[in-house]
C-alpha cells in the first residue's frame, strides 16, 4: 500500500457517502486517513542493538581481533545499522507486528475520541480509520454498536479497503467501507422520527 492521499474531488466523494449512508440510520460514521500513526523512531535503535550484540559474538570467536578491535567494529556496525534503517519507510516496514498493531490501534483511539465520535446520544458512532504506511485500517465502533455488530463485519469492511488501496483506490474503498457501514447500521439502529446528524460528514487527513 503506497503512500496515497484524496485529493478534494475524492474527498467530495467520500463525504458524500457518508451523507447518503446515514439516511436511513440513527448511527453516525466518521473517517480519518493517516499517511503513518508513529514514526517509529525507535526501530533503528532496536536494529542496530540487535545486529551490533549478535556481530560481536563470531568476531570474539572466530577472529584473532583485540577486544578492542571487536568493540569498535561492534560500534560501526551499530552505526551503519541504525542509519540504514533511519528512513521512514524503512522503519516503519521494519517495526515489529505488535508494535504496528498497538500503534495504530492507539491513533484511532486518539481519533475517536478527539472527534467525539463517542459522545452519540445513543452511543452509535463508528470512526474508519486508515493508517497508509502500516497497511492497516482499523475500525472503531462505539459500545451502542459493538453490542449488536460482530467484529467479524468490520474486519470483513477493514479487508476491503486495505484490498483496494493497495490497488491504488483508496477512495473508492472507503466510499465501500462507508456504504456497507451504513448497510449495517440501517439493520440496527434505523433513523428515526427526527434523525439529526450529530457529527459532521467529513473526513480527517493527517
Amino acid at each position: 500500500m503506497g503512500v496515497q492521499s484524496l485529493n478534494p474531488a475524492e474527498a467530495r466523494r467520500v463525504c458524500e457517502a457518508i451523507e447518503a449512508a446515514e439516511t436511513g440510520t440513527s448511527g453516525e460514521i466518521f473517517v480519518a486517513v493517516a499517511r503513518s500513526s508513529d514514526d517509529y523512531g525507535l526501530v533503528p535503535v532496536l536494529w542496530a542493538a540487535a545486529a551490533a550484540l549478535l556481530a560481536v559474538w563470531p568476531l570474539h570467536l572466530f577472529t584473532s581481533l583485540s577486544i578492542n578491535a571487536v568493540l569498535g567494529l561492534q560500534a560501526a556496525i551499530f552505526i551503519l545499522v541504525a542509519l540504514a534503517v533511519s528512513p521512514v519507510s524503512v522503519r516503519t516496514r521494519l517495526a515489529p507486528p505488535w508494535l504496528v498493531d498497538e500503534e495504530v490501534a492507539r491513533a484511532a483511539r486518539d481519533q475517536f475520541l478527539s472527534h467525539g465520535v463517542h459522545l452519540t446520544d445513543e452511543r452509535t458512532g463508528v470512526l474508519i480509520f486508515v493508517s497508509i504506511a502500516e497497511h492497516r485500517v482499523e475500525i472503531v465502533a462505539d459500545d451502542g454498536i459493538a453490542a449488536r455488530v460482530g467484529q467479524n463485519e468490520w474486519d470483513d469492511i477493514a479487508a476491503d479497503v486495505v484490498r483496494h488501496t493497495r490497488q491504488g483506490q483508496l477512495s473508492s474503498g472507503l466510499v465501500e467501507a462507508v456504504d456497507h457501514a451504513g448497510r449495517l447500521l440501517r439493520g440496527h439502529f434505523p433513523a428515526g422520527a427526527r434523525n439529526r446528524n450529530e457529527l459532521p460528514n467529513t473526513i480527517i487527513q493527517l
